[in-house]
């Protein structure tokens, strides 16, 4: 019996995208479905960085700070528009971590992991740096260090369209809910959120990338309960409005051995996460709680002058970390690296679990599960992922501020903002949107936050945006800054349209 798919990925989100697209590139044919949007779960809940894990040092987890390390110039050359450089500032406080202990934490960093044009580390003197200003009189002292930002559920996008434009089935809103072995291969039945309609395909391999959810589709395949192999550990954020002026970011050390980052954030706001507690529930309605925002405040008015209360927070998201259960203590202490498991055994076709893994690796934990289905189902093409641009991607990994130039040339009825913001989102696809928009009228209607009817569209005909959530808190995070009317306005809008996607 011939099979439809070689490939049958379940889940959306980095891991699973990251997968198709790889497998796709070399020649397999790939099905993936997710069952709500893509990166609508752990993947649009990250910090956003790039970054090897400064703290992962102290855990002594040299192999995965040294693989996450390598990994920051990489995917920054792939993606210049979603990916780029920071500066962290972190202050030395004289009652937690020593100096000197920081100074080897950030040595080792510095060479782990091969950095070529990103700067090294250095000690900064507060007083008189621009970085002390936002910050209180007795943090004299700090070190500054670099690591890269990156817009995460555009990350998880942007590799899906890859996936399709390489040949992969790519379909949102479509659940798995059973999975049967015969005849030598997977018989995978999805159903359709929309319409209820059932569809049974056959591959001759799954891959088992569905986050916090992995457990139950290993229920699904093998019909009897399993023992849990992720731990659930909880992280929210909070935005507050900007505090600072600069673009640095600063890292703090807290009493319980935590630390939490601020970050400026969508042009007008600053990000301060990240918490870690261990989850219980469903991981589609994980909300931030009281605590978590009384902490993320209080940790940061250590550090500012200006504190900060919750009557400053105008936005948070949380999302829960499907970390590999190791049998760590405390939640933070739980490995970030990833861990890959066959299900089958020697009378049923290939099903590969992936547990835990953070958006930094995606690359290569794509490669590990190619190599490893490379054993099952044969070789086709070999790694080619390292030097490929994702979408919008293809130009210098330098050359954001050239682009931008030419956008503001070519669309001057653009507001700056708005140029920047599109082109951060797009890189060279802006162009393909934009197309021969002469004029704002050009761009149809007005919804509102600097987003136009001709991005709508684009979204839902390239992007498989269905509603108001899609475009404004994944594709962008516009809706910081929108009424409930005007949000209101484009769910009703998208409603009425029909979408196309890539797969069709």
């Amino acid at each position: 019996m011939t099979a439809d798919f070689d490939i049958f990925v379940i889940g959306g989100g980095i891991n699973g995208c990251g997968v198709a697209r790889d497998a796709a590139g070399r020649g397999y044919s790939v099905a993936l479905c997710e069952m709500n949007d893509l990166a609508s779960g752990t993947s649009s809940g990250s910090t956003k960085l790039i970054h090897g894990g400064l703290r992962y040092l102290e855990h002594y987890e040299f192999r995965l700070v040294r693989k996450a390390l390598q990994e920051r110039e990489i995917l920054w050359a792939n993606a210049p528009h979603i990916i780029w450089p920071l500066r962290f500032v972190l202050p030395h406080h004289k009652g937690l971590r020593p100096a000197w202990l920081l100074r080897i934490g950030l040595f080792l960093y510095d060479h782990l992991g091969g950095r070529k044009k990103l700067p090294a580390s250095k000690s900064l003197n507060l007083r008189e740096n621009i970085s002390g200003e936002p910050l209180k009189q007795e943090f004299s002292v700090g070190f500054e260090y670099s690591d890269c930002w990156v817009n995460d559920s555009r990350l998880v996008i942007l590799n899906a369209m890859d996936a399709a434009t390489r040949g992969a089935i790519i379909e949102t809103r479509t659940k798995c809910i059973a999975a049967e072995h015969k005849d030598g291969l997977w018989h995978v039945t999805t159903q359709q959120a929309s319409s209820s309609k059932t569809v049974t395909r056959t591959a001759r391999m799954i891959v088992n990338a569905a986050g916090p959810w992995v457990d139950k589709v290993i229920q699904a395949g093998l019909h009897t309960a399993t023992s849990p192999n992720v731990r659930l550990v909880q992280g929210s954020h909070i935005v507050v409005p900007k505090l600072y002026e600069h673009d640095r970011c600063y890292i703090f050390q807290n009493a319980d051995e935590r630390i939490i980052f601020a970050i400026p954030y969508e042009q007008n706001y600053t990000l301060i996460g990240t918490t870690d507690q261990d989850y219980d529930g469903d991981p589609e309605k994980v909300t931030i709680t009281d605590t978590e925002i009384a902490y993320l405040c209080d940790a940061a008015s250590e550090y500012f002058v200006k504190p900060i209360d919750k009557d400053d927070v105008i936005w948070t998201y949380s999302a829960v970390r499907p970390l590999f259960d190791d049998g760590a203590t405390k939640a933070q202490e739980a490995t970030r690296d990833y861990v890959l498991k066959w299900q089958s055994g020697d009378e049923t076709p290939p099903f590969l679990n992936i547990f835990g893994g953070k958006i930094t690796t995606y690359r290569r934990l794509a490669e590990a599960v190619l190599e490893l289905v490379e054993q099952k189902l044969g070789g086709k093409g070999g790694e080619w992922t390292i030097d490929a641009p994702l979408p919008g991607g293809n130009f210098p990994m330098e050359g954001f501020a050239e682009l931008l130039k030419k956008v503001l040339d070519t669309y001057p009825f653009l507001d700056p903002q708005q140029s920047e913001r599109m082109l951060r989102a797009y890189g060279t696809h802006l162009f393909d949107l934009m197309e021969d928009a002469a004029n704002k009228a050009d761009l149809g209607i007005d919804f509102g936050g600097s987003l136009y009817e001709r991005e709508v569209r684009y979204l839902m005909n390239y992007e498989w945006a269905q509603t108001a959530d899609d475009v404004l808190w994944r594709r962008s995070k516009i809706g910081i800054g929108m009424r409930e009317e005007q949000i209101s306005a484009l769910n009703n809008w998208m409603k009425s349209k029909e979408t196309f996607s890539l797969t069709e």
